[in-house]
């Protein structure tokens, strides 16, 4: 229920996702462990902000960060660990809120924390699309040389994966420079270099 719910709110069905995480949370209660328990508290904040509830999508993600600073070392699941650390991928998705509730710099602090959460070497496709997306809210706040030293990270996690969301992610980063190339500003013009590469390697 939970993975169908994000599954949902990947193709933007929203309407469809809120009852999904919340049975699946109500489910999992008394039967995870507290790190685990977490996903799901964070999924059904996540489904709350889809469907503007503000309130109650921030109380959600506090009860996640909860369970979380309550959890004892108790073994985690193996599906639980699908996408890394369990922390880090609830500050993923506790990006994902923050940034659907339109409150870009939490956000971007949440898939910074996330990416710095992950051990160097693993999950590397994972990290740089982390990086990506806090890249993208730090160039739409403006703070463009910022979000060209987060680029350029996620680009040093890029080496050796074959990921069409990767090739994706170089696009759209590339497309987002062309303003600030067009005013001179020399990290924008080598980080477009360092796509255009990456993009002619990975064809």
């Amino acid at each position: 229920m939970r993975t169908m719910s994000q599954q949902g709110m990947k193709i933007h069905r929203a309407e469809h996702c809120l009852a999904l995480a919340e049975t699946g949370l109500d489910r999992a209660k008394g039967h995870v462990d507290s790190a685990t328990e977490a996903l799901f508290h964070i999924t059904y904040a996540h489904a709350l902000s889809k469907t503007n509830q503000r309130q109650q999508a921030v109380r959600a993600v506090e009860r996640a960060r909860a369970c979380l600073d309550a959890a004892k070392g108790d073994p985690t699941p193996f599906w639980a660990l699908a996408w890394g650390p369990v922390e880090a991928t609830v500050r993923s998705r506790t990006a994902k809120v923050f940034a659907t509730l339109g409150d870009p710099r939490n956000a971007a602090q949440q898939y910074a924390r996330a990416a710095a959460s992950r051990q160097p070497g693993t999950y590397a496709r994972i990290i740089a699309l982390d990086l990506v997306a806090q890249a993208e809210l730090q160039a739409g706040q403006g703070a463009i040389e910022e979000a060209c030293a987060t680029w350029g990270r996620a680009m040093d996690h890029m080496d050796g994966v074959a990921s069409v969301r990767t090739r994706k992610a170089v696009r759209n980063m590339r497309r987002d420079l062309t303003r600030f190339r067009a005013r001179g500003l020399r990290c924008a013009a080598e980080l477009d270099e360092r796509g255009r590469d990456f993009l002619t390697a990975h064809r």
